[in-house]
């Protein structure tokens, strides 16, 4: 894999599904510093191969309960790509940026192991409507059960009333 990705070097980190951590280093150079703390940094970062812009957040992790590395701190980095206009909000307008209130479209996210790969929060959203629709069905079928028409017929209309009222979905 790192093969591949140093064949495409000069190309944009969208077009990648791992970067490593040495490829971030080389590129990513800090435009400005935005927050910095003892647990969180923000900052906007510029990629010197492409002069794409990425919001770069890091944090500390202090693993509290964990078995055999209790009180071991990592620190994990993701970087949320910026458009021009992103970029001149933050800087000049007070746009807000914080992870993950405004974290809204895919990002970078490293692990334990160090490498980079995209991640959509898109997900969250989705899972909300789909739980939505989950308790819908739940309560047409408790009116179902209620009413005690068990019949084909029965059956039949609460699945047409429930693929009707998912279909709007």
């Amino acid at each position: 894999m790192r093969a591949v990705m140093e064949q495409g070097a000069d190309m944009s980190w969208k077009e990648w599904k791992l970067i490593s951590p040495e490829s971030m280093q080389e590129r990513l150079e800090t435009v400005r510093t935005l927050r910095e703390d003892g647990l969180e940094l923000y900052e906007i970062g510029k990629d010197r191969v492409t002069g794409e812009h990425y919001l770069h957040y890091a944090y500390l992790h202090r693993n509290i309960a964990g078995i055999g590395t209790e009180g071991q701190e990592e620190i994990f980095h993701q970087l949320l790509p910026l458009d021009s206009d992103d970029v001149l909000g933050i800087l000049f307008s007070e746009q807000a940026y914080a992870y993950p209130e405004h974290w809204h479209k895919p990002f970078l996210r490293n692990g334990p192991d160090g490498d980079y790969v995209w991640f959509d929060p898109s997900y969250a959203e989705e899972e909300g409507d789909y739980e939505a629709l989950g308790q819908q069905i739940m309560d047409e079928l408790a009116k179902f059960k209620a009413q005690g028409d068990l019949s084909e017929d029965a059956v039949e209309r609460l699945l047409k009333r429930l693929e009707s009222d998912s279909g709007d979905k």
